[in-house]
């Protein structure tokens, strides 16, 4: 039963920058309904800096809606993957997206994702590599701030690398520029790497249809200006 003020009381200010709960932006950008959740295997963990600001065009929380086995944490650094997730875990079995200057197509040019070694090099039998990973860890901010994540948490060192090579640019375009030319957003890496390690293209086709009205929406709403790069 909703109560009603007493006499004489003053209500509550609107919350002047209000916003959804689920996907925490300003509900002319929400996207929130028609989102069926995927009842993933592999899981997926967001690690995500404290500073990354982006409300209106960020992704890490949208990509987390889809699922049903996904995580998000904020902060700098966790002293074990096994913290993270509060439960035993090997980080041996879980793959990060690598930062370093390592290309897919510099690598194993017929292939879009490539599990690789500390030193760079494409490892040994790729499909089993692929089948082993449990868990996807993807850092989100700008580029600066993800590789501050990777420097921070020594853990991170113990998970397997891999490295992807898109067919397109982010579908950003003009509104956010990324750093490197096969730079995706959060949502369009998890995307790339669910469709394929679960070997369901239609992860792919439906986390991609809700960036695309997010971008929408805000091409609609939001007055064109210069594009933000990501640094």
């Amino acid at each position: 039963m909703t109560e009603e003020p007493a006499a004489g009381a003053h209500a509550a200010p609107a919350d002047p920058n209000p916003e959804c709960p689920h996907c925490r932006k300003p509900p002319a950008l929400c996207v929130c309904e028609g989102i069926a959740r995927i009842d993933n295997e592999v899981s997926l963990l967001i690690l995500q800096h404290p500073q990354e600001q982006d409300r209106e065009l960020g992704t890490a929380r949208l990509t987390a809606l889809h699922f049903k086995d996904a995580l998000i944490k904020i902060g700098l650094s966790w002293p074990s993957l096994t913290k993270i997730l509060g439960r035993p875990t090997d980080p041996q079995r879980w793959a990060i997206l690598y930062l370093g200057s390592v290309k897919a197509a510099g690598v194993l040019p017929d292939r879009d994702i490539v599990v690789v070694s500390k030193n760079g090099n494409a490892v040994d039998r790729q499909e089993q590599a692929l089948r082993e990973i449990e868990g996807i860890i993807l850092l989100d901010g700008t580029w600066s701030q993800a590789k501050a994540l990777w420097w921070r948490n020594a853990w991170m060192l113990k998970c397997k690398r891999v490295v992807l090579a898109p067919k397109r640019p982010s579908r950003y375009g003009r509104l956010r520029r990324e750093p490197r030319s096969d730079g995706l957003s959060t949502i369009e890496a998890a995307a790339m790497l669910l469709a394929r390690l679960e070997e369901k293209p239609e992860i792919e086709t439906a986390l991609h249809a809700t960036f695309e009205r997010l971008l929408a929406r805000y091409r609609e709403t939001r007055p064109v200006s210069a594009a933000r790069r990501r640094r």
